[in-house]
C-alpha cells in the first residue's frame, strides 16, 4: 500500500427463487391489495441511495475550502465552522517520509465507486466527504467524526485498494457515530459482548489504536460491508481478534442499526408492451437486473445505466441466446434486492 505523510496507514437456483417471490405477490393480486417483497435483516444489500452524501474533490476543496492567511499559511474551514491548517510541502517537519516529493489525493471517482458498491443501506445517514489536497497539521492522516469524513492525501500515489480501504474504514466511524452512538451503552454493551471485547481495560478509547472499540467497529464495517477492493488483504487491524465474518450475528447485528430495510420502487414502461421495455428505479445501486419467465426461468441479466439518480435497464425482448422472447407475462428484479419485483406484459 502507498506510504502514509505519517503513522501506520490502513491498511441458484432462480426458479425457485423466483417463485418464493412470486407465492406472495399473486396472493396480494387476488386480494387485490399491494405488495411489497420484504428482506431479511442478513439479505439487505446497498440501496445505493447516497443522496445524502456530498464528495467534495480535492480541486473543489482547494477552491472553494481553503484559503491562505496573512503569513501564507493555507487552512481549510469546514462548512461548520472548524478550521485546520494544511500542510503544503513534504519537506515540512512535520512530515517524517516525504515519498516521492509530492502530495497524491484520493481519486474521486474511486471514492464514489466505493460508496456505489457498499454492501449497506445508506438511506438514514448524511456526510460531507472532503478529498483533502494537502494533509492536515493537527491529524496527518483520514479521519471521521458526525456526518464528516476527511481523506488525508498520500506521499505517493495511492492504490485503489487502499483507496476503497481507507474510505470504507472512515464510513464506519460515520455510521457508528448516527447509528450507534455513544450514549446508547446497551447496543455498545450487545456490541462488546458480540466481539469478545469485554475487558474495559484492553479495549478503551486511550487503548493501542487497533484496541479501540470504535477502530474495531470501523474495521469490522469495512470487512463486512466492503467491496472487494476494500476488503483485498483479507485482514483487519486487530489481527488478535476473528474476523469478522466469522462472528455469527454481526453482520445482521450491524445490519439492524439502520432500521427496517428500504425497498426502492421499480417500474417498466411501457406495460403492456409490443416493442422494448425500460426499468426506472429512481434509486439504488447500479447493479444487474434479471428478467424471468412466468415459470420462473431467468431469460436475461440486463446492464445497468444512470441519469440523474436513477437507474435504468433496457430490454429488447430477447433472451440470453439472442431469440426474441415469445408473447407473455415476464417478470424483473434488481440483483440485490433494492427494487421492488416488477411484472411485465409482452403483447404480439
Amino acid at each position: 500500500m502507498a506510504s502514509r505523510p505519517a503513522g501506520s496507514g490502513l491498511v441458484p437456483n432462480a426458479g425457485r427463487e423466483l417463485r418464493r417471490w412470486l407465492a406472495p405477490l399473486a396472493l396480494a393480486a387476488a386480494l387485490q391489495v399491494a405488495f411489497v417483497p420484504g428482506l431479511a435483516a442478513n439479505e439487505i444489500a446497498a440501496t445505493g441511495a447516497a443522496a445524502g452524501f456530498a464528495i467534495h474533490g480535492a480541486d473543489e476543496t482547494l477552491r472553494d475550502y481553503c484559503a491562505p492567511d496573512a503569513e501564507g499559511r493555507l487552512w481549510l474551514t469546514l462548512p461548520g465552522g472548524a478550521r485546520y491548517e494544511l500542510i503544503t510541502s513534504t519537506t515540512d517537519p512535520a512530515i517524517f517520509n516525504p515519498g516521492d516529493g509530492a502530495f497524491h489525493p484520493f481519486e474521486e471517482s474511486e471514492v464514489r465507486a466505493a460508496l456505489a458498491a457498499l454492501d449497506f443501506p445508506l438511506v438514514a445517514l448524511r456526510a460531507d466527504v472532503f478529498l483533502l489536497p494537502y494533509p492536515r497539521r493537527a491529524g496527518l492522516e483520514s479521519a471521521a467524526g458526525a456526518g464528516l469524513v476527511l481523506l488525508a492525501p498520500g506521499v505517493r500515489p495511492l492504490s485503489r485498494e487502499q483507496q476503497h480501504a481507507e474510505f470504507t474504514h472512515e464510513l464506519g466511524h460515520v455510521v457508528h457515530r448516527a447509528l450507534m452512538p455513544d450514549s446508547n451503552a446497551r447496543a455498545w454493551d450487545a456490541y462488546r459482548a458480540l466481539r469478545g471485547i469485554t475487558d474495559p481495560l484492553a479495549y478503551s478509547p486511550s487503548a493501542p489504536h487497533a484496541n479501540r472499540p470504535h477502530e474495531i467497529f470501523a474495521e469490522d464495517f469495512r470487512a463486512l460491508f466492503g467491496d472487494g477492493l476494500a476488503t483485498y488483504s483479507g485482514t483487519i487491524e486487530n489481527s488478535t481478534l476473528s474476523y469478522p465474518s466469522q462472528i455469527p450475528r454481526l453482520r445482521g447485528f450491524l445490519l439492524e442499526l439502520a432500521g427496517p430495510p428500504v425497498v426502492v420502487p421499480l417500474s417498466a414502461r411501457p406495460n403492456p408492451a409490443r416493442g422494448a421495455v425500460e426499468f426506472v428505479q429512481a434509486s439504488g445501486a447500479a447493479v444487474a437486473l434479471d428478467v424471468f419467465d412466468a415459470q420462473g426461468r431467468r431469460i436475461a441479466t440486463l446492464a445497468p445505466s444512470r441519469s440523474g439518480g436513477s437507474v435504468r435497464w433496457s430490454w429488447d425482448g430477447r433472451g440470453g441466446s439472442g431469440r426474441s422472447s415469445r408473447p407473455g407475462v415476464f417478470y424483473a428484479r434488481p440483483r440485490d434486492g433494492s427494487g421492488t419485483l416488477v411484472r411485465v406484459t409482452r403483447l404480439q
